[in-house]
């Protein structure tokens, strides 16, 4: 049996999870690349790249923080939304439609980005925040919440207003790559139904 060892963690991986665990209070999981608990004090919606840019195109500002990694956007909800999603969709007639769109809450990770101001990741496709974070803030209280819920603060973003734009962007980016596919968009073309 041939043992493998591990390669160095970088004193960046180190320093990335204490300034994680140290400045926010949000719970590690040890790297390379340090991991980001979901489900404690945040969950996350992870959807198309390009569907992501539309949504943050439609909300401005009314989103936390959003990170990015390789063709993935992730955005961060408060704890208990990833629950919420299926029945969400189902509300906002998105049910039973493949929407790429998914959320992830209770024991999940996600790659956490470096954090704002410790230069580049160097390594391509590595998670960056495009919206950090902000030390020193009570971050969970601004996040996207349903306005019931007890978990989202008095002016945190409309979950349910979040959903179904992600909701409407994925379906769009979808639309648009089958209508370049070629074959696929012929499926969807009006004229096979005309001559039905």
């Amino acid at each position: 049996m041939a043992f493998t060892v591990p390669p160095p963690r970088s004193p960046i991986d180190g320093g990335m999870a204490r300034w994680y665990e140290d400045e926010l209070g949000w719970a590690t999981v040890a790297g390379p690349p340090v991991q980001l608990v979901t489900g404690l004090r945040f969950d996350v919606l992870e959807l198309p790249a390009a569907a992501g840019r539309g949504v943050l195109r439609r909300m401005g500002a009314a989103t936390g923080p959003v990170a990015l990694m390789g063709r993935r956007m992730r955005l961060l909800v408060a704890a208990g939304s990833a629950e919420e999603l299926p029945g969400l969709l189902d509300w906002l007639e998105w049910g039973g439609i493949s929407l790429d769109l998914a959320g992830v809450g209770a024991d999940g990770r996600m790659a956490a980005p470096l954090p704002p101001g410790r230069g580049d990741s160097g390594t391509q496709g590595a998670a960056v925040w495009l919206r950090a974070p902000v030390p020193g803030r009570e971050v969970e209280a601004s996040l996207p919440a349903l306005r019931s819920a007890p978990w989202g603060g008095a002016d945190a973003p409309c979950l349910v207003r979040l959903v179904a734009a992600a909701a409407a962007e994925c379906h769009r980016v979808r639309l648009l790559s089958a209508r370049t596919r070629g074959p696929a968009a012929q499926q969807l073309s009006p004229q096979r139904f005309a001559s039905s």
